[in-house]
């Protein structure tokens, strides 16, 4: 069956650090006659113009993260403790983003105590029992959420240079299905996240469990056909090991929703340029790819 709606759900952070990184590197960072830095908003709006002419979608909606403080925290004071502080010429582009975003007549979506990760999981299946959805992000850990209707796009370096994973093609070159990405971070962990899986066990191994053992319960139930080391290592981080498990899992009931008439995608054109001269965005109509 093929719907008509084409929702993209954009993750807004992957977007913003993106084009963030690929300008401050040089130093570059825009800085308007108000002496704000506007380098990130500028390559965010980018990001998402091209995507849009990409992707061709009816609907749009963008979420984000709201703090750093998430249930996640509260399960494991570490995670993600390892981040520094953002940079201060991005400080003040997280609300002007959401601003532009406002502008372009694009909601913005987020829950206090969850990640944006979350939130476009539970929009994710909300949409995709009527529609088809592409999830935009940089973040690998959204293709757990691939479905029959649910494509997860990956931005690559540049603009529009992307990976596009279908819940097909992703078992064909992964060897494993998207619910088993859960099951293989909570073996190996997430070093950027900062949660340590189990000690001593790798992509690789984890991987070669799950494909023998289908899932962590199958692993468990068969540990005495693991070799003497793969079997200490589990029951030696067994606690790490059901903890991170639910450290890595997208939690798709986030207090979030979002209409399709809310998130029908139609810029006002006249609202979109007084925020862009009011954030003096240079040679915008040249440069931003317009729909």
């Amino acid at each position: 069956m093929t719907t008509t709606n084409r929702i993209m759900v954009v993750d807004g952070m992957a977007l913003l650090f993106r084009a963030f990184y690929a300008t401050a590197m040089s130093n570059y960072y825009m800085i308007n006659s108000k002496g704000t830095p506007t380098n990130a908003v500028y390559g965010m709006v980018k990001h998402l113009f091209t995507a849009i002419e990409t992707y061709q979608p009816t609907h749009v909606v963008c979420c984000w993260d709201m703090g750093s403080q998430t249930f996640r925290n509260d399960l494991f004071p570490d995670y993600k403790a390892n981040r520094g502080a953002p940079p201060e010429e991005l400080i003040p582009q997280f609300d002007l983003a959401k601003e532009v975003v406002e502008s372009l007549n694009i909601p913005n979506v987020g829950q206090v105590g969850y990640e944006a990760d979350d939130c476009m999981g539970t929009l994710s299946r909300l949409y995709s029992e009527h529609s088809q959805v592409f999830l935009l992000t940089g973040d690998q850990d959204l293709l757990q959420l691939l479905q029959p209707n649910v494509h997860v796009v990956l931005l690559k370096k540049g603009y529009g240079n992307y990976a596009e994973y279908h819940q097909d093609s992703f078992y064909e070159e992964k060897g494993i299905t998207p619910s088993q990405m859960v099951d293989l971070k909570a073996l190996m962990g997430d070093s950027s996240d900062n949660y340590p899986g189990v000690k001593g066990i790798g992509e690789k191994t984890a991987l070669k469990l799950l494909m023998e053992h289908q899932t962590i319960e199958g692993i468990l139930e068969n540990l005495d056909k693991l070799t003497k080391g793969q079997r200490t290592k589990i029951e030696q981080d067994l606690e790490m090991l059901h903890l991170s498990r639910q450290l890595a899992r997208i939690n798709c009931e986030a207090d979030v929703n979002c209409s399709l008439e809310d998130a029908l995608f139609y810029i006002d054109d006249e609202k979109m340029e007084a925020k862009f001269n009011e954030l003096e965005f240079r040679n915008w109509k040249k440069n931003l790819v317009r729909i």
